[in-house]
């Protein structure tokens, strides 16, 4: 086991699963790519972010296909390939553009198995890059997982560290249901040991990353290390919180989260996400429903305003839910 950046757990996930089983291919715009590389070659970029980078030199032009700018031909060429028995991992540049394809995901893609009455599968997974933190502005630094997670018959998946990424990852590739797969950007460069064989991590186990007895904490993706360093410095005021990082938000763990909340009878839901129609809310909601008679205080919601993202430094780090935000949060319950 050694430590890796979340970019490189997934990009050795895919060359893997590539290595592994020859239905798997990766398609997108620049997923080999050329720009930027000193040399011009095709091949030398993989992706954006990097996380491609080498696939191309290694299995070649008809397993790593660059695309124009169109993610409704992407989405819609993963959903046909994957219906006739290939394995597609689609790359969309950043979760903001999943509107472009939004027809081939949640009427194509998401209903197959249903409208065909179960007589086919479509095995494909789409990556994004999601999330604030580069100000990138409005168009470039939604989640948008709690847009999808609405959507019946897609699986969404959103990993905290590289450890989780290549479990995940190489979960979703064999998986036999569309599984769209949201990287928080911000996360790519943070490290921890990651196995360097393959291995899978369940979808719908949520991982306990803190154990305590005065609230539960429900966090996801890039918000999950801010709280973990929000609930580490109120241990020396005495303070202990449950910490439940779900991983995957359909299909959500439902009952590692109200086991915790009985426990506890507080809850605190953090996400980057803005608060109407969200994982907050959904989760929030779950806890009144079905934990009502366990709770000493109200769910409280930490996340974004009901705002676009802003594109001012200062302003964006306003925007994102902080340490000391998610600290206050659980002390208001306690109080």
């Amino acid at each position: 086991m050694s430590e890796k950046t979340m970019r490189d757990a997934i990009n050795e996930a895919l060359h893997q699963a590539m290595a592994e089983d020859e239905s798997v291919f990766i398609i997108g715009e620049d997923v080999a790519g050329c720009n930027g590389a000193p040399s011009g070659k095709v091949g030398e970029v993989g992706g954006v972010f990097g996380v491609t980078s080498g696939i191309y030199k290694e299995f070649g032009p008809d397993r790593c296909i660059d695309t124009p700018i169109s993610e409704s031909a992407i989405v819609g060429a993963a959903a046909g390939a994957a219906l006739v028995g290939m394995r597609p991992v689609a790359e969309i540049m950043f979760a903001d553009f999943i509107g472009v394809c939004m027809d081939q995901i949640v009427n194509q893609m998401g209903k197959f198995r249903y409208m065909f009455g179960g007589k086919s599968k479509c095995p494909a997974v789409i990556r994004f890059a999601s999330g604030g933190g580069f100000s990138a502005a409005g168009q470039h630094s939604q989640s948008m997982y709690q847009v999808m997670t609405a959507f019946p018959g897609l699986k969404v998946v959103i990993p905290a560290n590289a450890y989780d990424a290549k479990g995940l990852l190489l979960q979703a590739i064999k998986d036999d249901d569309p599984v769209l797969f949201f990287e928080p950007k911000a996360l790519y460069q943070e490290v921890c040991e990651v196995p360097d064989e393959m291995y899978t991590i369940p979808f719908g186990e949520a991982a306990f990353l803190r154990e305590g007895d005065d609230v539960t904490v429900v966090a996801f993706g890039q918000m999950v290390n801010r709280a973990v360093a929000a609930i580490d410095a109120l241990e020396s005021e005495g303070v202990s919180c449950d910490l439940i990082d779900p991983r995957t938000s359909s299909p959500l763990d439902e009952g590692a989260i109200l086991e915790s909340v009985e426990a506890t009878g507080r809850l605190v839901v953090v996400d980057e996400s803005p608060p109407r129609c969200g994982l907050t809310a959904d989760i929030a909601a779950l806890a009144a429903d079905r934990a009502f008679h366990s709770l000493k205080a109200p769910v409280k919601q930490v996340c974004a305003p009901h705002s676009p993202t802003p594109f001012s430094p200062e302003l964006e780090a306003a925007y994102i839910p902080s340490v000391e935000r998610i600290q206050s949060t659980i002390k208001q319950l306690l109080a």
